[in-house]
């Protein structure tokens, strides 16, 4: 059993260690910060675990100051496209790259809005979304921990990170302070933190 754990604990480093470098992200994080500045917003959206994953992706960037929000791609058929607006970002989230629900969506926002940017975080460089993407922010595409290679694991950790990557981007590139976070984050530990309350 203690092995089964360190192979795990083992294969979720690599996926972390083979993140490509030169993915876009100080690119990436620019267009962020340039919604910002013009009153948009970073949208993110995707199904199933990496639905999950821009879930976290987007309260973090909302703590360091990016107005993020996530937008289920179902529910962008059924009207939550609105939730779109001019200078607003789309970052789509698709380890295969062609999940069907997260290329509708591609095809939906772009005809609303034409001049959409749109960012993909996804395992395939070649896929059907990357091809639709400004920018691709590939995985490294990890083989899954999962012994039945399905069941996504590494992928959304790496997934998690390179989000972890831009949030990090952005108050570097954004001259974001302790004083800014503590007015998004009032309470509990962090909020006390940010502060400079007792911990």
């Amino acid at each position: 059993m203690i092995k089964i754990i360190q192979d795990v604990l083992a294969a979720e480093a690599r996926a972390i260690a083979f993140i490509p470098k030169e993915n876009p992200f100080e690119q990436c994080t620019k267009l962020f910060l340039k919604a910002k500045a013009n009153s948009g917003k970073l949208v993110i959206s995707g199904v199933g675990k990496a639905g999950e994953v821009g879930k976290k992706m987007a309260v973090t960037f909302c703590s360091v100051g990016l107005p993020s929000a996530f937008l289920h791609p179902l529910e962008a058929q059924h009207g939550d496209l609105g939730l779109l607006h001019q200078n607003d970002v789309l970052m789509l989230i698709s380890n295969s790259g062609q999940t069907r629900e997260v290329l509708e969506l591609e095809t939906l926002a772009k005809r609303l809005i034409p001049s959409l940017k749109i960012i993909a975080i996804t395992g395939k460089q070649n896929s059907p979304l990357a091809n639709k993407s400004d920018f691709v922010l590939w995985t490294g595409d990890p083989v899954e921990a999962c012994p039945l290679g399905l069941t996504p694991t590494t992928s959304t950790t790496a997934m998690t990170v390179i989000g972890d990557v831009l949030a990090v981007l952005v108050v570097q590139m954004s001259g974001y302070g302790a004083n800014d976070y503590a007015l998004r984050h009032h309470s509990g530990y962090l909020g006390s933190k940010a502060k400079g309350g007792d911990i």
